[in-house]
C-alpha cells in the first residue's frame, strides 16, 4: 500500500504496469491518502472488479470498455490517453552497451520527413531478430494458443511428431512469463498444499520444496521445461480472435500479428475470466470485493470481519488462512458443501471426469473436475470443521451497505466479502467460428470441437485439470496429424496422377469438400454439427481413423 491518511483508494493495476510507472516518477511519494493495489492478468476482469465496486478505478486498453458497455456494466470512463512511440522506452541494465534503439535491433521508417519512429514489432523467437508483424501473415500448420499445462503437453508432443517450432508450429501465451496460471497464485498457496499437481510429459518435477510458493515452484519447472525441449513459447502475446480463412485455413488474429494455420489447439483455461456473481445491492456495498483472482494472502484481512462466498477448495483454503487473523469469518455457499472422506482412486476419478464429460458431449457449459469430486477432508478441514471455521450458510439474498442480508430477517456485518466463485473457460477468440451449442457450451468429440474438426480444446471440461491436460495435449496432436496428413495424401495423390483426384475434384474454390449437389460444405455444414465426426464423404481420407 502507497500513501498515508485516513482516505483509501482501491486501483486496479494490469501485472504492475501503472503502480511501476508512477513509482518511478515518484508520483507516489509523500500522498496524503492510502492506495490499495490490486493485480489483474488483463483488462476484462479488472473491468468486472469495477462493476462490482471491488476496486474504485483503473487503466485499460481501449478493446475491454467496448465490450464492457455491450453487456451492461456499470463502468464510467473518467479519462483517456493517445499513446505515442515518443512516450515508449527499452529498460536495460546499468552499463548495458545498448544505448539507441536500432542496436536492440528495432528498426525505424520515415514518416513523410517527420522524426523517425519505431515501427510495432515483436520477437521471432527462432532467429533472434525484431521485425515488424500487424502486416504480415505468417502460415503454420499448427496454432498453440496457450502454455500452461494443456499447451505445453501438446507443443511437446508436436514437437515428438517431428514438428518444428516456428516452422510447423507456434505457441502462443498471453502471460508474461512462464507458469501458466500458477504464476498468478497468492504467495500463501505452497507448493506442498497445491490440490493435484502432475508432472508435464518427459520431465518430472522433483526436489522441490513444499514450503516455497508454488507460483515460484512450478514456474521454474515450466521455464525449464520450455527450455529443455526448445519450445520456443512467443510471449506476451493476446490472441485477439480466430477466423474463417481462404483455401480452408484458420486465421489467428493476434497481438503480434496474424496467423494462418490448418489446425488450431486452444489451451486458454480459465483464469483470464473470473466468475462474479450479481447479487441485488452489490454496488451499495461500502467495504471491499474481491475474486479469488485477486487473492493476496491472508495478511491484509487481520482484524477484519470477511464473507467468503463459494463451495470449492479454494473458498476453503481462503478461510482456512483467514480465519487467525480476521475479527470474525463467514462462509456462504449455493449448495451444500460435500467432504470426501478416505482415498481417492483411479475409479473415483474416471467417475468424476465422465460426468464433467457428459455435459460436454451435451454442449453443455461445463463444470469443473473438482466440483464433482468434493472437498478432501484433510486434518486441516477436520479442524476447522470442529471449531466452526467452516459452519456454512446458505447464500444470502441481498448485499446491503454494510454486508449481506436474507429474506429471513437475519443479517452479517462485513469489511470485505470474498467471492471464491471459480472461473469459466476463456474462449470468447473463438466466437467468429460459431462453435457454442443451444445449450451454451462447446460439444466437444474427444478434444475436437463438434461443429469444426480443426479445433481442438485441451485443458476445457474434461481435460481441466492436471493429468487431464497431458492426456488431452496428446490426444488432440494425434488427430491434428491425422488430419495434416491426410491432406497431404490427398494433394500428393492428385500430383502422382497428374489430374485432380476424384476427391480433389470435389473441393469448393475454398477447400472445403463438395456435396453431391454441388454445395459447398464448411465446417458448419458437415454432419458432424449435428450428427457426430464428420462422414467418410466430408473428410479426406486417411490411414487413422481421426
Amino acid at each position: 500500500m502507497d500513501g498515508k491518511g485516513s482516505l483509501t483508494l482501491n486501483v486496479g493495476d494490469q501485472e504492475g504496469g501503472s503502480r511501476a510507472v508512477l513509482a518511478a516518477a515518484g508520483k507516489l511519494d509523500d500522498l496524503d491518502y492510502k492506495i490499495k493495489w490490486s493485480t489483474f492478468s488483463s483488462g476484462p476482469p479488472l473491468l468486472e472488479a469495477v462493476n462490482a465496486q471491488a476496486v474504485d478505478l483503473g487503466a485499460v486498453g481501449n478493446t475491454p470498455p467496448v465490450f464492457a458497455a455491450g453487456t451492461g456494466s456499470k463502468i464510467t470512463v473518467v479519462a483517456a490517453t493517445h499513446g505515442t512511440a515518443y512516450g515508449e522506452a527499452v529498460l536495460v541494465p546499468n552499463g548495458s552497451p545498448l544505448k539507441r534503439p536500432e542496436q536492440a535491433g528495432f528498426r525505424a521508417r520515415s514518416l513523410g520527413g517527420k522524426i523517425p519512429t519505431p515501427t510495432r514489432v515483436s520477437r521471432n523467437v527462432n532467429e533472434f531478430e525484431v521485425r515488424a508483424a500487424t502486416d504480415v501473415v505468417r502460415n503454420v500448420q499448427v496454432v498453440v494458443v496457450g502454455a500452461g499445462q494443456a499447451g505445453l503437453s501438446a507443443a511437446h508432443h508436436l514437437r515428438r511428431t517431428g514438428c518444428e517450432p516456428d516452422r510447423d508450429f507456434v505457441v502462443l501465451d498471453h502471460a508474461p512469463r512462464p507458469g501458466g496460471a500458477w504464476q498468478f497464485r497468492w504467495p500463501s498457496l505452497t507448493y506442498g498444499r497445491v490440490h493435484g499437481m502432475h508432472a508435464l510429459p518427459g520431465m518430472e518435477l522433483t526436489g522441490a520444496d513444499p514450503e516455497r510458493p508454488s507460483s515460484e515452484v512450478i514456474g521454474e519447472y515450466f521455464t525449464a521445461y520450455e527450455e529443455t525441449f526448445d519450445l520456443r513459447v512467443h510471449r506476451p502475446v493476446d490472441v485477439r480472435a480466430v477466423r474463417e480463412g481462404e483455401g480452408g485455413l484458420l486465421l489467428v488474429k493476434s497481438s503480434e500479428g496474424t496467423y494462418a494455420t490448418r489446425a488450431l489447439i486452444n489451451a486458454t483455461g480459465t483464469w483470464d475470466r473470473p466468475f462474479w456473481p450479481r447479487y441485488p445491492g452489490q454496488e451499495r456495498f461500502r467495504g471491499r470485493q474481491l475474486h479469488t483472482a485477486q487473492y493476496p494472502g491472508p495478511q491484509e484481512f487481520a482484524g477484519q470481519r470477511v464473507i467468503v462466498v463459494g463451495g470449492g477448495s479454494s473458498g476453503v483454503q481462503h478461510l482456512l488462512e483467514i480465519a487467525p487473523l480476521a475479527a470474525e469469518t463467514t462462509w456462504v455457499t449455493r449448495r451444500e458443501p460435500v467432504f470426501r472422506d478416505g482415498e481417492f482412486g483411479r475409479d473415483q476419478g474416471r467417475a468424476a471426469v465422465a460426468l464433467v464429460e457428459e455435459r460436454v458431449r451435451r454442449g453443455l457449459p461445463p463444470r469443473s473436475v473438482v466440483s464433482v469430486t468434493g472437498l478432501a477432508l484433510t486434518e486441516a478441514v477436520r479442524q476447522g470443521r470442529a471449531d466452526g471455521t467452516l459452519d456454512r450458510l446458505p447464500m444470502f439474498d441481498r448485499i446491503t451497505a454494510d454486508g449481506v442480508a436474507w429474506d429471513d430477517g437475519r443479517e452479517v456485518a462485513a469489511d470485505v466479502i470474498l467471492w471464491a466463485t471459480g472461473f469459466r473457460p476463456v474462449v470468447d477468440h473463438l466466437a467468429p467460428l460459431r462453435l457454442r451449442e443451444p445449450g451454451g457450451g462447446i460439444r466437444l468429440e474427444g478434444t475436437r470441437a463438434a461443429r469444426d474438426p480443426r479445433v481442438h480444446l485441451v485443458g476445457y471440461g474434461p481435460s481441466a485439470s492436471t493429468i487431464g491436460a497431458n492426456r488431452a495435449g496428446r490426444a488432440a496432436v494425434r488427430e491434428v496429424r491425422q488430419l495434416l496428413e491426410g491432406e497431404r495424401e490427398l494433394r500428393a495423390g492428385s500430383a502422382e496422377r497428374g489430374r485432380p483426384s476424384a476427391m480433389a475434384r470435389t473441393l469448393s474454390p475454398r477447400g472445403w469438400p463438395r456435396a453431391v449437389d454441388g454445395r459447398s460444405l464448411s465446417p458448419r455444414r458437415w454432419p458432424s454439427a449435428r450428427r457426430g465426426a464428420p462422414s467418410a464423404a466430408a473428410l479426406p481420407r486417411t490411414r487413422g481413423r481421426g
